[in-house]
């Protein structure tokens, strides 16, 4: 997401403000709020020209190659082919028996804001202090040195993960897109130019744990009414900035809760919505149209597949598990079929983790849902069934056009398996982030290990 810089009161050719002074004709606009002032410090490690040769490609778009070859350079795709001749100095890998795909996506993690080790000093995730906090950020919690990035790195091929607040509240906060890099601090690990995103959460949760205080939300429909109250505060709030940065005058009061809402109505911040029931997502869709902002993706989702043709009429995702259920209520009515049935109706449906060690295992939870799916009778090839992983959720969190899927031109997040990724049996062989190999199964040196391990009993966790 591009910067909004302030603006001064001096002409400005670039923005078209103009000082009173300058043109006595001309009203003076309003300094409009920077709307990045923690912006990605993000560096693409060195790499070298690398082609990889004999490999079966899954594009992540739906496509495959057999026998294929994937050329890339400068931390880009370049090419990808049936055969692609070797350039001068480039690493050629055989790839013969070993399967190649994009970078896994998880579009819900904590990873940093739960870090390991899992202690109350580290339990950043929820600030359970009132229903609506969404002027927190949950890049302001994430520890860099958190150890299961590289866990997920090495074990799951995950290059890219979304990080989000936790769902105690109904407005929980932002959320922040990182590349699975190690840095010292979270800007270095932040996704250039990707949207921020606002996590909410309907259902058991914020009743549960606010109806626990005493205070209200305590029921479903505590929870909406105090979302339809807030969503139309943000409106009122917006309506005056809006004025304001047209007109000039003096400016609104800021309000930090009101500023990440107002980016969700003004469409730079997408909603991820944790729900599980049919009926509550519907109605959060309706909610959404009240109010003029777009659910971009459902998390958990369980029931989605009672409301396929809705997700699909209102253009949202459903981001799920392959067969969590039964851990409470709203989660009962789980089938292992869920996302299949998303896809044979045409709807948006995609994998996620919401767990340090289930986001190092994803490729094997896309497996089980195929065979989920071949069981009854739905069929999904497994060129298909890998966009769950890949351009997907790229397209989730706003960054499709440059990752998610083995396009020249595409950042080159890209993992070799040592076999096909369907089985219980594979592991990352090598990952490169932006072509850079940070992962390499015969080389101990590129282990990722967080400064937090050195010296600790299993160090690296290569079991």
């Amino acid at each position: 997401m591009a910067a909004v810089l302030a603006l001064g009161a001096c002409a400005n050719p670039d923005t078209g403000t103009q000082s009173a002074s300058s043109n006595s004709g001309t009203r003076t606009k309003g300094t409009p709020i920077a709307r990045d002032p923690y912006p990605s410090t993000y560096r693409v490690f060195p790499g070298q020209p690398t082609l990889v040769t004999n490999v079966t490609i899954l594009d992540g778009e739906g496509g495959r190659i057999d026998n294929g070859s994937i050329l890339f350079a400068d931390g880009k795709i370049v090419e990808v082919a049936q055969s692609i001749a070797a350039p001068d100095g480039a690493t050629v890998i055989d790839g013969q028996g070993k399967w190649l795909t994009p970078g896994v996506i998880d579009v819900h993690s904590h990873l940093g804001n739960y870090p390991s080790p899992g202690v109350a000093a580290h339990s950043d995730g929820n600030e359970a202090t009132n229903p609506v906090t969404a002027e927190v950020w949950a890049e302001h919690s994430v520890w860099p040195q958190d150890p299961g990035f590289a866990r997920a790195l090495a074990n799951g091929g995950v290059t890219t993960l979304q990080i989000l607040p936790g769902s105690a509240n109904l407005f929980g906060g932002r959320s922040v897109t990182l590349k699975n890099v190690y840095g010292r601090t979270v800007q270095a690990m932040k996704f250039p130019g990707a949207p921020y995103g606002m996590k909410m959460a309907c259902g058991e949760n914020p009743k549960r744990v606010y109806g626990g205080k005493g205070r209200m939300p305590s029921t479903r429909m505590g929870n909406m009414a105090v979302n339809r109250a807030t969503w139309a505060k943000a409106a009122e709030y917006r309506t005056k900035w809006v004025k304001y940065e047209e007109d000039g005058g003096t400016a609104p009061a800021r309000d930090l809760q009101m500023e990440t809402l107002r980016g969700v109505l003004d469409g730079d911040i997408l909603v991820h919505n944790h729900c599980y029931r049919a009926d509550e997502m519907a109605l959060v869709m309706d909610m959404a149209k009240e109010f003029g902002y777009k659910v971009t993706a459902f998390h958990h989702a369980v029931e989605a597949y009672k409301i396929a043709d809705l997700l699909k009429a209102n253009g949202t995702c459903a981001a799920v598990w392959a067969d969590w259920w039964g851990f409470k209520m709203e989660s009962y009515d789980a089938i292992t079929e869920n996302l299949a049935i998303l896809e044979k109706e045409g709807a948006c449906g995609l994998i996620h983790s919401d767990d340090a060690n289930g986001i190092q295992r994803l490729n094997q939870e896309i497996a089980k849902v195929v065979a989920a799916a071949t069981r009854s009778g739905i069929n999904i090839s497994k060129e298909q069934a890998w966009r769950w992983a890949a351009i997907t959720p790229a397209k989730a969190l706003g960054i499709d056009d440059v990752t998610g899927s083995l396009r020249a031109g595409k950042m080159a997040d890209i993992v070799l398996w040592n076999g096909d990724p369907f089985s219980v049996y594979t592991r990352p062989d090598r990952v490169w982030v932006d072509g850079a190999l940070l992962f390499d199964a015969n080389n101990p040196r590129l282990r990722p290990v967080s400064d937090f391990e050195l010296g600790q009993p299993g160090e690296g966790d290569v079991k």
